[in-house]
């Protein structure tokens, strides 16, 4: 079983007169930056001039610098920034920057576990990543609760690595809920897979094969879009809530005996193998170098592949049916959800 910290084996006085530069004042950052600050900890933050992540900073009351300037004066620098361009901010404005007793603190594993950054031995590398998105551990901390984080130490130069790390995660609100011990490795190697495997691409993998079928049969999209794609959500709303036990419970005697019997043969023995060879690729950095070599030639299949999927029949039916549910606010890439 996981060792799992809580709020008792956490201790803020290993932040006692540190400041802390958070990098990246987008989804993770902004939450981190504001829950430290209202637990008593020196923040100060780091972004691109002119952006408008550094105008929502300063106006959320921050003093907001370059990386360069971030670094000189911190003693804690974390890490939210994109796994594609944390190399580059590293090599160009913090590594020259660092001293004896600093601590780098990722909110993901990508770029230690594969050796994109290589922090000399003087410095303390550490992990905390909480399992929920920025706005999640933000309104979480404000309730008086907290999101649950992963815990993790590549390198201890003070002696006191961990403890520092499990005091970040308290400044965050994760020790409320828990913080569980893991290793770069097994969070990176973890969080790729499941993203691939299972909720970013097998998942919406089903959902398009299952609206195709229907769509082929000759059904109408509409109905097809609302069976396969839209109700997805009460059944994941169901197992967060529960577990798949809960969820089968929740609903009919019908639908829990062809989800028993028909899961199976849908997801088979040839899937399952296709699983691996996924884990495979990641845990060989296979993975890793695709991605990593497409983003330096500006991301040409990444972006002709997103346009695909936007342009799908099931995205335009979905569009459409949307505008039947006042009830959801608005959401586009465009506009980024505003």
């Amino acid at each position: 079983m996981a060792k799992i910290y809580y709020d008792k084996d956490c201790d803020l006085k290993y932040l006692n007169g540190k400041k802390v530069a958070v990098l990246g004042y987008g989804s993770q950052g902004h939450a981190h930056s504001q829950n430290l600050r209202d637990s008593g900890v020196d923040v100060i933050v780091a972004e691109y001039p002119g952006s408008a992540a550094w105008k929502k900073a300063e106006q959320a009351g921050f003093k907001v610098f370059t990386a360069d300037e971030a670094a000189k004066q911190a003693d804690i620098i974390v890490m939210t920034l994109p796994d594609t361009i944390q190399a580059k901010i590293y090599e160009n404005s913090i590594k020259n920057n660092l001293k004896k007793g600093d601590v780098l603190l990722f909110a993901h594993g990508f770029n230690i576990r594969y050796n994109q950054i290589i922090a000399p031995d003087f410095v303390d590398v550490v992990m905390i990543a909480p399992k929920g998105p920025g706005h999640l551990v933000r309104s979480e901390y404000l309730e008086g609760r907290g999101v649950p984080n992963l815990v993790a130490v590549a390198q201890d130069a003070s002696g006191n690595a961990k403890n520092i790390a499990l005091a970040y995660a308290k400044g965050i609100g994760g020790s409320r809920a828990g913080v569980i011990e893991t290793t770069f490795k097994e969070e990176t190697e973890t969080d790729l897979f499941g993203e691939q495997a299972v909720l970013c691409g097998g998942v919406t993998e089903l959902m398009k094969a299952g609206f195709d079928t229907l769509v082929e049969a000759g059904y109408q999209p509409e109905i097809a879009y609302f069976e396969c794609i839209h109700e997805m959500k009460l059944i994941v709303d169901l197992i967060y809530e529960g577990g798949m036990e809960w969820m089968f419970y929740s609903v009919s005697d019908t639908a829990e005996y062809g989800g028993y019997t028909v899961g199976p043969k849908i997801i088979t023995e040839e899937s399952r193998k296709a699983m691996k060879e996924v884990l495979k690729r990641i845990q060989t950095g296979e993975f890793a170098s695709e991605w990593l070599l497409e983003t330096q030639v500006n991301q040409p299949k990444f972006k002709s592949l997103r346009t695909l999927s936007k342009e799908a029949l099931n995205e335009k039916i979905g569009n459409e049916l949307r505008k039947m549910m006042p009830w959801l606010k608005k959401r586009t890439t465009e506009t980024g959800g505003k």
